[in-house]
């Protein structure tokens, strides 16, 4: 394919795979545009390779081999190489590469990220959580900055883009408790699980269903801090990319916030928000976007590995 497909293929996969990232996505400059969405048609490959999936859809049980994972590096090294790969998702991540020359170890440690995955993995810590949300989710964040033109040596505003990428795992983690241990997984630290007397393999047991929203309200919290501090950082983007950035904040924030309210409704049934919400953040960001925060500190929060130092 050439770069006016891969942009169609990568569009057709994002309008299927998240409706609320395709959503904030048009609010880009078009150049940002095709990158994101070609960038995200990358992610969304390796994150169905993953899991077993088509476009987040039908997770199995049954973790991905070592061999996938080998060869979801295999095509990504070969396409950020320069090299086609007959892949498009892969094609696609190798241009946005060529374009913005991404920085090969964020995208090594995003299949890190699906390779812990690979080893049914589960956190002990709240600091491996963190760990784990960077791997899938923060050094995406980075990516996508790096996309929008920050310098991949601007680790103050890497951290911001990471932060939100946090916020944004936080968030599906909390809202897919229910459906992840249907899968035999449990993304919940150990420690936590300890703490509430929760067995870590009887998640689901009705008997501890109030401790365990405790849990998911606290991953909830989290989330919050981390798109607060991500709301920050947009400061340091263009304008259409702020915009952007601060709709779909609002939006995947509010998934988080909804699971909150129900209050472990989130464990019987999938939360999800409206079209008419979606919009209205689209609206509210555009007036939050013509004013810049005010740079503060990020004091007390989880900081990504120096990777690029």
């Amino acid at each position: 394919m050439n770069r006016a497909n891969l942009v169609l293929h990568a569009k057709a996969s994002i309008d299927r795979g998240s409706k609320s990232f395709a959503l904030a996505s048009k609010l880009f400059a078009v150049h940002t545009r095709e990158r994101v969405w070609m960038l995200y048609a990358w992610c969304r490959e390796c994150d169905d390779l993953a899991d077993g999936q088509d476009h987040g859809h039908g997770m199995s049980a049954t973790p991905a081999s070592e061999k996938t994972i080998a060869v979801m590096r295999m095509l990504t090294r070969r396409a950020m190489g320069g090299e086609q790969t007959g892949k498009p998702p892969f094609d696609a991540m190798g241009i946005v590469a060529q374009e913005c020359r991404l920085p090969n170890e964020l995208a090594n440690d995003v299949i890190d990220g699906f390779a812990l995955d690979a080893k049914s993995w589960r956190p002990q810590s709240e600091d491996d959580l963190y760990q784990y949300c960077y791997h899938v989710a923060g050094a995406v964040g980075c990516m996508m900055a790096v996309v929008m033109g920050v310098g991949p040596r601007d680790e103050e505003t890497l951290d911001r883009a990471c932060d939100l990428g946090l916020a944004f795992q936080l968030s599906n983690i909390a809202r897919d408790i229910a459906e992840d241990a249907a899968a035999g997984r449990c993304y919940l630290p150990k420690d936590w699980l300890a703490e509430m007397r929760i067995d870590p393999d009887d998640l689901m047991n009705p008997t501890r269903q109030d401790a365990l929203v405790q849990l998911v309200t606290r991953l909830c919290d989290l989330s919050e801090r981390y798109e607060a501090s991500a709301r920050i950082g947009a400061a340091r983007l263009p304008f259409r990319s702020r915009w952007a950035v601060l709709a779909a904040a609002g939006i995947y924030g509010d998934i988080a916030r909804a699971v909150r309210r129900s209050e472990g409704g989130s464990l019987n049934k999938r939360i999800v928000t409206s079209k008419a919400a979606k919009a209205a953040w689209v609206a509210k960001a555009f007036g939050q976007a013509l004013f810049k925060s005010k740079w503060t500190d990020r004091e007390q929060l989880w900081t990504r590995p120096r990777r690029l130092a």
